[in-house]
């Protein structure tokens, strides 16, 4: 009689599955937008959102303050500062065959002002607004492909 040599494969084929899991990473492209009422200025770089920011937030003016690219991976928090006395964490906390799931911590001065979950299919940009600014209000706006 033969020994099971089909167990020695199996544990492999779950250990390369698992850890290819725990290797992937998500590219997510976050900005920040400051919005105010004052002005008709909308910065070119926001073409691609201008039509879902006019149809959701009561604004005249849009201007990109920061554009960061991050790779996120599985429950790895990355921090980004986002204006005065304030940063983002985003994490990703799920991946699915057509979409992520993203936590999304605001902190002002280390005290958390923010804390959502947001789901996005490829491609795709979620618009969050967030707090008032010196002249406006941020909205920051998130997309991912994978």
């Amino acid at each position: 009689m033969r020994k099971k040599p089909f167990l020695p494969i199996i544990v492999f084929m779950l250990i390369t599955l698992f850890s290819g899991i725990a290797l992937a990473q998500v590219q997510t492209r976050i900005r920040i937008i400051e919005a105010s009422g004052s002005g008709g200025f909308v910065d070119p770089v926001l073409k691609d959102v201008h039509d879902q920011l006019g149809s959701l937030f009561n604004f005249t003016s849009y201007r990109l303050l920061k554009d960061y690219n991050v790779a996120l991976s599985g429950n790895r928090p990355v921090e980004l500062p986002v204006h005065t006395g304030r940063a983002m964490e985003v994490t990703l906390i799920g991946e699915y065959k057509n979409l992520v799931e993203l936590r999304i911590r605001l902190k002002r001065d280390g005290s958390q002002i923010l804390n959502t979950h947001v789901r996005l299919n490829s491609g795709r940009t979620i618009l969050i607004g967030g707090p008032k600014t010196g002249s406006g209000t941020m909205i920051f706006a998130i997309s991912s492909r994978f």
